[in-house]
């Protein structure tokens, strides 16, 4: 009777491990780990950031669930497929960023949001994978005959997305989507000697940047060299988010005890700033840890690219991993008054949906590569 008993048993729990396998046979399980710590971190720091406000946790909750369902679903994607919508994807979000040009909305002197009728999107944002997407397809087409022409196409492919987005104006989006293609071609082997008067180029032109920027921005630049000149208005942030990482200590004020944070004193902080709500409550050791977690994701993301087979998958890859670390040194730093505020949310941590499902869409890219058999060009 037992054994009859046993062999009901053994048979739903026969169908239980053959869903999960199926359902976990492109998952990286390291690295869905480490995003998930990184995850619920988001959401304990984030209902501390709201005033306990259990509504927004719940939404955010749902965000993640959404990105988490698009990394699920592109790391299912074979990576011969992946390849076909690179340049089906770029054309997209190019057009896209035209039709924000000329329809988008404008929000507080901004114009970044499409009205799609059913909901509104931010082409900016699929950019951020678009682009990378599509020059490491470029070079992958091209990599036996790679010259210097090759190279001038691929930076067209990335300045010209990157130009729309400056005229809408977002410079923080702007920057991060040139930083990644900027890898794309770094990784591709493009010149030091380039690469050098590439730097040069940039910081000559700095003056002739300097008069085409908006006032916000140049006001931005300034606050970051003597933040008190404007206490109360475009140094505020950095004055409060400096404050609340001081008074954290070694050891911070403890969870939902951030007096900055609980005063409302400190702006943004369930977004762009939710970085110095945490180091408010958990202090010195705490950001430790948190950057430990994000050294040990990205050193898996690392390892990913390494073990790449192809010329596009170690570009997308290599892009995909230093374009996480820049998000994570943008924020840090622009919270701790190191950086000039651009507007970039802490991977993993913010509030926020399209940066959510952005970033994970990127870690399925990752996923695909690992756990899907070695592309093989034909």
């Amino acid at each position: 009777m037992s054994s009859l008993s046993d062999s009901k048993l053994k048979m739903p729990l026969a169908g239980v491990k053959k869903l999960w396998h199926y359902l976990t046979r492109y998952i990286d399980s390291f690295l869905l780990t480490g995003i998930l710590i990184l995850m619920a971190i988001g959401l304990v720091t984030l209902y501390s950031a709201t005033g306990s406000d259990i509504s927004k946790v719940i939404k955010q909750g749902f965000h993640m669930l959404i990105a988490l369902s698009v990394m699920w679903l592109v790391a299912n994607i074979p990576l011969q497929q992946i390849m076909r919508l690179a340049l089906p994807l770029y054309i997209l979000g190019f057009v896209l960023l035209i039709g924000v040009a000329f329809f988008g909305e404008i929000n507080n002197g901004a114009r970044r949001w499409l009205n799609i009728g059913i909901t509104r999107i931010q082409p900016s944002e699929v950019m951020k994978i678009a682009v990378p997407l599509m020059m490491a397809w470029y070079f992958d087409k091209y990599e036996i005959t790679l010259r210097l022409r090759e190279y001038l196409s691929a930076a067209i492919i990335l300045l010209l997305p990157v130009l729309l987005i400056l005229r809408q104006p977002d410079l923080g989006t702007a920057l991060l989507i040139a930083a990644s293609g900027f890898y794309v071609l770094f990784l591709a082997g493009l010149s030091w000697r380039i690469i050098a008067g590439l730097i040069i180029a940039a910081v000559s032109s700095v003056p002739v940047l300097w008069s085409f920027m908006h006032d916000y921005q140049r006001q931005r630049v300034l606050t970051l060299l003597d933040p008190s000149q404007d206490a109360l208005g475009a140094g505020y942030h950095t004055i409060q988010s400096s404050i609340a990482i001081g008074s954290g200590g070694l050891v911070g004020k403890g969870w939902q005890n951030g007096t900055q944070t609980q005063l409302d004193f400190l702006p943004e902080q369930s977004t762009d700033f939710i970085f110095a709500v945490f180091s408010e409550e958990f202090g010195l050791i705490g950001n430790s840890l948190l950057l430990l977690l994000y050294l040990i994701v990205i050193g898996r993301c690392m390892v990913i690219t390494a073990n790449a087979s192809t010329q596009f998958t170690r570009l997308i890859a290599g892009s995909i991993t230093l374009t996480f670390c820049t998000y994570i040194f943008v924020n840090m730093s622009m919270v701790s008054g190191i950086l000039p505020v651009v507007g970039v949310p802490l991977p993993l941590i913010s509030y926020g949906g399209t940066s959510m499902v952005t970033m994970l869409l990127g870690f399925g890219i990752l996923m695909s590569i690992q756990t899907h058999p070695k592309l093989v060009k034909t």
